[in-house]
């Protein structure tokens, strides 16, 4: 998640540590004192995307985000991205099994992640995205493995089923910015998921008709090795790209360029954003309220600087481009605030000698 960063309005809100008495029980929850409820805690990647499939069933009663798996008591967000806490983000659902079983969970687990993948969630890595379910009891535990196995008979992947089914220890409530975050900002949200690869992936496995889910483009354009990186660029370019630096507002090459063309990854060559999508934002850096192509940004969180805020960089060649906000025009609403020093512009004029002929297309009336 994440791989994914939070938009600006979530700077906004106090990073408050909501964190439970004692391992494994909510703080101050009525509701999870009430015998008939049940609870099921599943570590599906990026824990904004697994509570919204959750919360829509009928009969859960509560979804919170959290961790689970490691062992240091009561982690922050920041400790378990690290990667040295052991944790895996988690969701924890307090359900009514007289209105929805243990069963109906499971079967919902499995269409929300990619069970292949032990590296970390689509374009989130790191050992907190691994997939696991945590059983609650032997009942629970049975019917996971029986799950599991079912799963690894239908074919539906070419890879082996490595997610975990391990007994539950404790679970520690995420900080209260992550709870419910498809709710708070919903075109966050939504971005981030197709981002992040997750959709499109879920739509070809889990859709019956896969002759309509586009085919994944093949990738044309890589990262040179860091010392041709460094000799390339200038010291500017350099310390923006490889070591998230930021240029100063209004002093840069292209905050104020009006020319038609593309903008590209001054690292690899990838085409980013177009003139076409650029608007004047203020901010004295150029701003877009889309990329090109949806696939070529991923997205970060980044908690630098005492604020929480979303980081885009280029997929191919992993280069820091900027941040992105929720504070952007129509038909969007984003605001891609990116470095002039991560860019390279290309004007319509010059695309097919630079070798960027089908961008001709974006300028067409």
């Amino acid at each position: 998640m994440k791989w994914l960063s939070l938009a600006t309005v979530l700077g906004l809100f106090a990073v408050s540590v909501c964190r439970s008495e004692s391992a494994g029980e909510e703080k101050g929850s009525v509701m999870n004192k009430n015998d008939k409820y049940e609870k099921a805690t599943f570590a599906g990647g990026c824990f904004w995307c697994m509570e919204p499939p959750f919360e829509n069933l009928d009969g859960v009663i509560d979804v919170v985000p959290g961790y689970s798996g490691g062992q240091r008591e009561n982690p922050t967000y920041e400790q378990v991205s690290s990667g040295g806490t052991g944790h895996l983000e988690t969701v924890q659902i307090t359900y009514d099994p007289s209105k929805v079983d243990y069963q109906k969970l499971v079967d919902v687990f499995w269409t929300q992640i990619d069970p292949t993948d032990q590296g970390g969630q689509f374009v989130d890595r790191g050992s907190q995205y691994k997939t696991a379910i945590f059983y609650h009891s032997d009942e629970q535990k049975n019917i996971a493995q029986e799950s599991k196995a079912e799963l690894e008979k239908s074919g539906r992947y070419d890879k082996p089923i490595v997610t975990e089914i391990r007994p539950f220890t404790a679970f520690y409530e995420a900080e209260d910015y992550h709870k419910d975050f498809y709710k708070k900002s919903p075109a966050r949200y939504k971005s981030y998921k197709f981002f992040s690869g997750r959709e499109q992936f879920l739509k070809e496995i889990w859709d019956e008709d896969k002759d309509t889910v586009p085919a994944e483009k093949e990738q044309t354009y890589e990262k040179p090795p860091q010392d041709e990186i460094k000799e390339k660029l200038t010291p500017v370019q350099y310390e923006v790209t490889q070591q998230c630096g930021t240029e100063p507002p209004f002093q840069n090459e292209y905050w104020n360029n009006k020319r038609e063309g593309i903008y590209v990854d001054v690292v690899s060559g990838e085409p980013l954003f177009s003139s076409r999508d650029k608007f004047e934002s203020g901010t004295g850096w150029p701003s877009f309220f889309k990329p090109i192509d949806k696939e070529t940004i991923i997205e970060k969180v980044d908690s630098s600087h005492g604020m929480v805020r979303t980081e885009v960089r280029s997929k191919a060649g992993d280069s820091h481009l900027g941040h992105l906000f929720d504070d952007g025009p129509e038909p969007t609403g984003l605001r891609y605030c990116i470095n002039s020093a991560s860019l390279r512009f290309i004007p319509k004029e010059d695309l097919e000698k630079e070798g960027y002929s089908e961008y001709k297309k974006l300028f067409e009336d």
